[in-house]
């Protein structure tokens, strides 16, 4: 006798186990089936899986199994980013391995994940942290390298003089290191690059290419990227105020039109010219050290207070010998963009007026709106970035922006003055296109990352590792007692032979950036079990691109980014014969709670808070005191203010299938969701729904068979019979479309929409004439297999009380009968004068005669006609009749 209730901590666990002794969500690499590749961002090894996971993995999930019923051959694969930062901090704190601390905590996640019920193809698992990884990681590093797509360049980096190590800009914090608080310094070292700028056009250019890419990640690319069109202008400088006789400076900008309103020039600190000023000038030098402590993020540059050096230096207007511009070091300048220096138009720049603001050195606005009188038009605490015309600017005068901007290039294009040192002429000015986009640096001075497989000799410099040496394995008997890289501390690792000369060497100490692990993890997966190469290309070049990639939108820059470029640095390299690694591109929304929190300021946990409702208003209070707690905004979920669910907990509450129902239906999968465990339990009650459901329809089900003799399908339909076929297969229609499109929210409502017409159906309590028993039969094995992608352990035990024969994991989807799709009625819009007053339903063959006089007969139309006669009545098929009068 079937359980009156479902008992989900008993049932899902069991067919977990059945998944696997089967083994059915492996995916075979000679599968002559059509591909289809379905992946989410593999997760950091952190100990803890989070309920945003359970969301990210659940949408995965679902199209998995979606396209495995539609008869693909489906690669869903799971693995581990491992190496970085935290593993390293662990062992520091906590006296442990990186490498004990990633498995066991990689040990524990996967079996969190295991208990979602994920079709994952687990046989294909890998961990980036693993030496056979990372040996094809290297592999490739030395590829690019003799390809040119990697090399070493000196670059200013945050230094902290006490940790010993590079940090990233999110590192530097108020211009101190995150970790050690000693203020970072900037220094120049040698770092290994690599060559994206190389493909900045092509990056640029194939985003329009990816159509089923959001709009705002493409957006955001673009602009990382930053295309832009301007013009090279050579300013010439008083030599008579340059520390050492230099005649020019050289910058690069969009707005070529507003250089009659300049009112300075800036360069930035590490700039040659502010160099050599500083040389001579002790108060400049001491300035450039104080700006240099705020570290190298644009956020943060952005944002500091504007601050300025005067150098004494002038720069000469190019279009005026006797207009002279003052030269500042700025701290909002940077080396690496353009030129390293700019010059400022204040009245149409917020930063340049801010800055002149602060020094007092005026502004002329150059370009008037449209309508304003350009006598009365001033610019004093905004700038006008507007569009409008030329003003102020001589020759240029009354001219649109973009003919201003041509005239100038045109002039500057063809003024020619001899090169510094070289003699021959050149134009002032030269057209160019530049890009935002910067080589990619991967050299971090830390232990647990992928070795760099390079060797540094004294005799031979820079040589690679050979290939039959790979991989070059982490050492295990490391020390964090002092500051910096371990990896420099170890007596015996670096020190070793070189590969040419054999004499003594070192190895590269720096390791790769983990950024570049995730680079490339998506064609590993193809065919993980490939020892002498990172791919096998014909199966890589057959499964991918992966189909549908699915993760934050907080990765839609640097890590899609890179990805795009490492792809194109592997078709360089043989590795793979195409450009895209992702055709289509999925973001969800972050999973949020409300917080709560004690009177004394500290957070406290969901689990530790009752919600009461008083009236129209809710209370919190904490359950172990009784005490109230502040309601506070609902915000993303974070340990550090307690508003987190543990996942475990859910699941050992309600099972795995409600969570994951949950998260799929309580808003668009891009956008948040909030955390509600009163929707959760709703969703819990609609799974015992779905399961009396299926047990009702399977007693009456016996009426058309069983699996040894079931009835034949009936000739004939009878009315109540066909409006159940209809409500079925229009929302097998409705489903399967809806999943294809990722609008499992949707998919949800009309599964539960057609569970209520089923319901319907089966409260009248009649004993079924044999033609309804068979269509609830139908309609009960099509419920079951629409729900069976969100919630697969109610739907393979509901599929046993079918009486349904092997796995619904394994089963082909329904096929839609297309003539039940078609209505036997149409409803139409009616306009009289071509302005709305109703609708009207008829007959889906009904005559236009017949339309027209349903039309006529509508009350409304009667009174918007007001007893005029009808001048003729225009019927446009299947959507719209208007009345003329």
């Amino acid at each position: 006798m079937t359980a009156e209730r479902y008992n989900a901590r008993e049932s899902e666990p069991r067919w977990q186990r059945l998944w696997d002794e089967k083994a059915i969500f492996a995916s075979r690499n000679d599968d002559p089936r059509p591909k289809y590749y379905v992946l989410e961002m593999f997760p950091y090894p952190s100990g803890r899986i989070h309920i945003g996971h359970v969301r990210n993995y659940t949408l995965g999930d679902v199209l998995a199994r979606f396209m495995r019923a539609k008869g693909h051959n489906v690669l869903h694969p799971m693995g581990w980013d491992a190496f970085g930062l935290p593993a390293e901090n662990a062992a520091i704190e906590r006296k442990v391995a990186p490498k004990a601390w990633t498995y066991d905590n990689i040990a524990a996640m996967k079996k969190q994940l295991r208990s979602i019920g994920l079709s994952l193809d687990w046989s294909r698992e890998f961990a980036t942290c693993d030496p056979s990884y990372y040996k094809h990681q290297q592999k490739m590093f030395l590829d690019m390298l003799a390809a040119g797509l990697a090399e070493r360049e000196k670059r200013k980096l945050n230094w902290d003089p006490v940790d010993m190590t590079v940090l990233a800009n999110e590192q530097v914090i108020d211009g101190r290191g995150w970790r050690s608080g000693a203020v970072v310094e900037q220094r120049e070292m040698s770092q290994w690059v690599f060559k994206i700028t190389k493909y900045s056009q092509e990056l640029l250019e194939a985003l329009d290419g990816l159509d089923r890419w959001p709009d705002k990640v493409r957006l955001m690319q673009r602009n990382w990227i930053g295309r832009s069109e301007g013009l090279l202008i050579r300013f010439a400088l008083d030599a008579a105020t340059t520390p050492a006789g230099e005649s020019e400076l050289k910058i690069f900008t969009t707005r070529p039109d507003t250089l009659f309103g300049a009112k300075f020039m800036a360069i930035s600190a590490d700039h040659p010219l502010a160099q050599a000023a500083a040389a001579k000038n002790p108060k400049l030098a001491e300035f450039i050290a104080d700006i240099k402590k705020i570290g190298t993020a644009q956020s943060i540059i952005d944002t500091a207070e504007k601050q300025g050096f005067d150098t004494g230096i002038k720069a000469v207007h190019p279009f005026d010998p006797n207009w002279k511009l003052p030269v500042y070091v700025a701290n909002f300048v940077l080396m690496e963009y353009g030129t390293g220096a700019i010059f400022g138009c204040p009245a149409h720049d917020q930063r340049d007026l801010d800055f002149v603001n602060k020094y007092d050195l005026g502004n002329v606005p150059v370009v008037c709106p449209e309508g304003q009188d350009p006598k009365t038009f001033v610019i004093t605490d905004v700038a006008y970035d507007g569009d409008g015309r030329m003003i102020n600017s001589r020759f240029l005068d009354g001219m649109t922006i973009e003919a201003a901007k041509e005239e100038v290039a045109k002039r500057l294009e063809t003024e020619l003055r001899a090169l510094p040192g070289q003699g021959r002429l050149a134009p002032v000015g030269e057209r160019q296109v530049n890009f935002r986009l910067r080589d990619w640096g991967i050299s971090r001075q830390r232990y647990w990352g992928c070795p760099i497989p390079v060797i540094h000799c004294p005799t031979c410099d820079v040589v690679p590792v050979p290939d039959d040496q790979l991989p070059v394995t982490l050492p295990e008997d490391v020390s964090f007692d002092k500051p910096g890289n371990a990896l420099d501390h170890h007596p015996t690792w670096k020190h070793v032979t070189c590969p040419k000369c054999g004499g003594k060497a070192v190895r590269e100490t720096d390791t790769m950036d983990t950024f570049v692990d995730s680079s490339w993890y998506f064609a590993r997966f193809t065919d993980p079990w490939n020892e002498t190469a990172p791919t096998t290309p014909a199966v890589a070049n057959r499964m991918m691109p992966v189909d549908q990639y699915i993760g934050g939108v907080e990765h839609a820059i640097l890590h899609l980014l890179y990805s795009r470029f490492f792809t194109r640095a592997m078709k360089a390299t043989g590795h793979v014969d195409m450009s895209e690694p992702f055709a289509g591109m999925f973001t969800q929304g972050m999973v949020v709670h409300e917080t709560y929190q004690k009177a004394d300021g500290s957070w406290v946990t969901p689990a530790e808070v009752k919600i009461e409702v008083a009236g129209n208003g809710r209370r919190a209070v904490l359950m172990a005191t009784g005490e109230d707690v502040e309601i506070g905004p609902i915000e993303k979920m974070s340990k550090s203010k307690k508003n987190t669910v543990d996942p475990d907990d859910i699941i050992a509450s309600y099972g795995a299938d409600v969570a994951r129902w949950f998260m799929l239906s309580d808003s668009p999968p891009d956008r948040d969701v909030i955390w509600s465990d009163e929707r959760v339990q709703g969703a819990s009650r609609f799974v015992q729904r779905l399961w009396r459901l299926v047990n009702e329809s399977a007693e009456i089900a016996k009426i058309a068979g069983n699996k040894a003799a079931p009835a034949a399908r009936p000739e004939t339909f009878g009315p109540e019979a066909l409006a159940l076929r209809k409500a079925a297969h229009g929302a097998l229609d409705k489903v399967s479309s809806g999943i294809e499109r990722l609008h499992f929210n949707v998919c949800l409502a009309h599964i539960r929409e057609f569970a209520n017409a089923l319901s319907e159906v089966l409260a009248k309590g009649d004993k079924p004439a044999p033609d309804l028993a068979w269509a609830v039969k139908e309609a009960a094995t099509i419920l079951v297999q629409l729900f069976s992608p969100m919630m697969p352990h109610l739907a393979e035990e509901c599929w046993v009380v079918l009486g349904q024969t092997g796995l619904v994991s394994e089963a082909d989807w329904p096929q839609i009968e297309r003539d039940l799709l078609v209505e036997d009625s149409v409803t139409l819009v009616v306009q009289v004068n071509g302005k709305k007053r109703g609708d009207v339903t008829v007959p889906r063959a009904a005559q236009n005669a017949d339309i027209e006089a349903a039309v006529l007969a509508l009350d409304a139309v009667k009174a918007a006609l007001g007893g005029k006669p009808v001048r003729k009545v225009i019927v446009v098929p299947m959507r719209i009749v208007n009345v003329v009068g």
